[in-house]
């Protein structure tokens, strides 16, 4: 036991991944209960925005494109994802699990724009594998008309913000579901939901190489 303690207090506060970097699979699973999003609901579309050149760096900040999240708010996503099927929608996921230092990294790429993500002092929700950034689709993987893209760092991004009949229509309809299953939005990011039960997870810097696939 006395091995892992040090992995442990990582874990706790978001610091130094190198030695979570060694930690068992099966044992970070155990510990962490953070779960692949394809494997409670294959149905969710994933563009992974930061495993991707297709964000606001220009780059892949993201060594691997897959989806985390604590067990426990991937159940509500694929509720929420459930409910919007029944009407002819899907849920398209930008973000889930992002390990501290990835948000650390993001937070000084962002430059004046710093202030659209958590402080790292205090870290964010997305490291606790409990927040997610979403948009709709059609039952195709179809976008439909939302207020922006996702990191739009001007005032349009506010969820009250003016936007077409159809965007405000398809946002009131993912922020419906989404708080009916279980999450809270903010005002600032229409995309971002966080679990209402965050607070019980604490801040994580697992690597994300660690849930790949040639790891299991």
């Amino acid at each position: 036991m006395k091995r892992w303690l040090p992995i442990l207090m990582v874990a706790l506060v978001g610091l130094g991944y190198g030695d979570s970097a060694r930690m068992p699979l099966e044992t970070a699973r155990s510990l962490h209960d953070l779960v692949r999003v394809e494997d409670i609901d294959s149905e969710i579309v994933l563009d992974l925005r930061y495993a991707t050149s297709n964000n606001f760096t220009g780059q892949a900040v993201y060594p691997v494109n897959i989806a985390l999240l604590r067990r426990g708010t991937a159940l509500k996503l694929a509720a929420a994802n459930v409910q919007l099927m029944e009407q002819g929608y899907r849920l398209k996921l930008w973000d889930a699990y992002r390990p501290y230092h990835l948000h650390k990294l993001l937070w000084e790429l962002a430059g004046d724009k710093c202030y659209f993500f958590a402080d790292p002092k205090y870290g964010s929700i997305h490291n606790r594998g409990a927040a997610v950034d979403v948009t709709l689709v059609d039952l195709k993987g179809r976008e439909v008309e939302m207020p922006t893209d996702f990191d739009d760092f001007s005032g349009r991004a506010h969820r009250y913000a003016p936007m077409s009949p159809a965007a405000r229509a398809n946002l009131d309809l993912l922020t419906e579901v989404m708080t009916a299953n279980g999450f809270h939005c903010i005002d600032f990011e229409w995309w971002h939901f966080e679990d209402a039960s965050w607070w019980q997870y604490p801040i994580l810097d697992l690597p994300l190489q660690l849930f790949t696939a040639e790891e299991q």
